[in-house]
């Protein structure tokens, strides 16, 4: 059995940069085993099976897996995923729009010059101790701003730190013990986002062991809540039409640029989060039939 997918660097206009993304267009007939497995065989942040839609109101179907376990909502994958289905006429985008499923529900996309995504509700989660964030990050803690981390959820559980400046942002690094240290043994994976605010919005960094991936290039599902926690704490103002945009993956040496619109106060009319995509490869991966 043969299947074909594409690869895609999300969140940049350039080859190589950004977070590279592989889509399998149609994956009807694949098992969930076998999609995870092709998950870990390709490495990549994020892998996307493409499926008919449940739903009447939704274009396409997503599954989204990392190496080791599969996604309710991602970011780059809605994104990369969506300008993969446009450019190859598989779905239209009426009015400008389109929606896809995914385990989280329909997630609305928006067409103009680039995609955006509109981040699903956030919910609240615990905060954290500072000191504690600097220990697991390994830094000191002066190099913690003086905002409560906390963890948000969109779909994607994110611990935001707020750190000082760049150079401790590029510093920073956590392992999955001390993760798991910081989070408590009982709780439920999550990913670690840090980030120090820029004159054009943040510069980022992301990583989630838990999950397989140990840094990640570019995070839609955690850059919706990092505005809101930047607007809850006097980062970034709450009005609406505010424009940001996330600097990620720099560090790794895959620069990407996040943008974020805010709609309605507070973002209560919706936060997108908008970007490029650049194509990068196409194959096909051949199954052999037990």
């Amino acid at each position: 059995m043969r299947y074909r997918y594409r690869v895609v660097d999300v969140f940049t206009t350039r080859q190589f940069d950004g977070n590279p993304l592989a889509v399998f267009p149609d994956a009807a007939g694949l098992a969930e085993a076998t999609m995870q497995r092709i998950a870990r065989e390709l490495n990549l942040s994020e892998t996307v099976f493409v499926l008919p839609p449940s739903r009447g109101d939704c274009a396409a179907r997503l599954r989204i897996f990392t190496p080791i376990n599969e996604l309710p909502f991602a970011g780059h994958p809605t994104i990369g995923t969506s300008f993969v289905l446009l450019e190859e006429g598989a779905v239209t985008a009426a009015g400008g729009r389109l929606v896809l499923e995914e385990q989280i529900g329909p997630v609305p996309v928006r067409v103009d010059d680039m995609l955006w995504l509109t981040t699903p509700q956030i919910r609240d989660g615990r905060q954290f101790d500072r000191a504690a964030c600097a220990e697991a990050l390994g830094l000191s803690l002066d190099e913690i701003m003086d905002v409560r981390p906390q963890l948000l959820d969109a779909g994607n559980p994110t611990i935001l730190i707020a750190l000082r400046d760049q150079a401790a942002v590029d510093r920073a690094w956590i392992e999955r013990r001390e993760l798991r240290k910081l989070r408590g043994s009982d709780a439920q994976p999550c990913c670690v986002f840090v980030f120090t605010p820029s004159e054009t919005g943040a510069y980022s960094r992301m990583f989630a062991p838990e999950y397989g991936v140990p840094e990640d290039p570019a995070t839609g599902s955690s850059t919706g809540p990092l505005a809101l926690f930047m607007m809850r704490n006097g980062l970034l103002s709450s009005r609406p039409g505010t424009r940001m945009l996330s600097e990620q993956g720099t560090k790794m040496g895959r620069r990407s640029l996040l943008h974020v619109a805010i709609n309605g106060e507070m973002g209560r009319d919706g936060i997108e989060v908008g970007g490029n995509t650049t194509p990068m490869a196409e194959a096909t991966i051949t199954l052999q039939v037990s």
